[in-house]
């Protein structure tokens, strides 16, 4: 009976501390993710994740499906937009074309200006994924992050065919996160090699011409897509995703620059 009460006595601590160890709060990491997509290559896309650290420093990991086994493909956070482009605020790792993966920790921009955690969840940023050392204007994937990010709401106007036949399109506003926007002009059938001008303007179709109030960047012919970030109208009048949803106006794009008498493609917009 006392060899039996004796092995329950050494049992008993061990039991507890276990039972303690259990009790103790488990500290998860806060981690943001953010999408990284296609841009040169459409097999290549993936996310970008932001760590917090102890020590309120930042850890990126980035995972990228679809590199090529041997490459090596540098990467940033840049100031501003992917659509407006800005300088390099941030180097990260350098992802291995074989895991698709890198990782990079810090606490400090380029600059030597210091960043926390929290500080890049609300960042006016942008990652780039390079091709190479060798070939940095060849991007792989890209994406906006922080303040950037988009919210997952949109809009789609329909431009029509206007002055040539088969050119028509949509153009699309994707909600960001600090209520900027989006605008994504996809035109089809544009000429090869051709720059393609395009405006919001005053009034509707039907009231045309009224006064531009929006400039978007140009229409590239090769792709016949536009990116463009929405903040502000020409006149520098603040001008975000709500506004775009009851603005007065309607949206051409033009044959060329030197030709904005020929518009290939109209539609209404906001309350039109």
């Amino acid at each position: 009976m006392k060899k039996i009460v004796l092995n329950i006595l050494l049992v008993l601590p061990v039991l507890f501390l276990t039972n303690c160890d259990d009790d103790k709060d488990t500290v998860v990491a806060a981690t943001q993710t953010f999408q990284l997509k296609s841009v040169a290559n459409p097999n290549i896309s993936g996310t970008a994740k932001f760590i917090e650290n102890e020590d309120n420093s930042t850890t990126v990991e980035l995972q990228l499906t679809g590199t090529s086994s041997g490459g090596s493909h540098p990467a940033h956070i840049h100031f501003n937009t992917a659509a407006e482009s800005g300088d390099i605020a941030v180097t990260l790792g350098v992802v291995n074309g074989d895991t698709g993966f890198s990782t990079k920790t810090f606490s400090k921009l380029d600059n030597g200006t210091s960043v926390s955690f929290s500080e890049m969840l609300d960042f006016d940023g942008y990652v780039n994924v390079h091709l190479s050392g060798s070939e940095l204007t060849t991007l792989v994937a890209q994406g906006d992050i922080g303040q950037n990010e988009l919210t997952g709401k949109s809009t789609v106007y329909t431009l029509n065919e206007k002055d040539v036949a088969g050119i028509n399109g949509t153009a699309t506003f994707f909600e960001r996160k600090n209520g900027e926007a989006l605008a994504v002009l996809n035109i089809a059938n544009t000429p090869d090699n051709g720059m393609h001008p395009a405006h919001i303007h005053t009034g509707s179709v039907a009231t045309a011409p009224g006064s531009i109030l929006f400039t978007f960047n140009s229409v590239n012919g090769n792709t016949g897509t536009s990116m463009t970030n929405v903040s502000k109208l020409d006149n520098n009048t603040s001008f975000n995703y709500s506004d775009v949803l009851s603005i007065n106006g309607y949206v051409n794009v033009h044959l060329s620059a030197a030709d904005l008498g020929t518009i290939v493609a109209q539609g209404n917009v906001g309350v039109n």
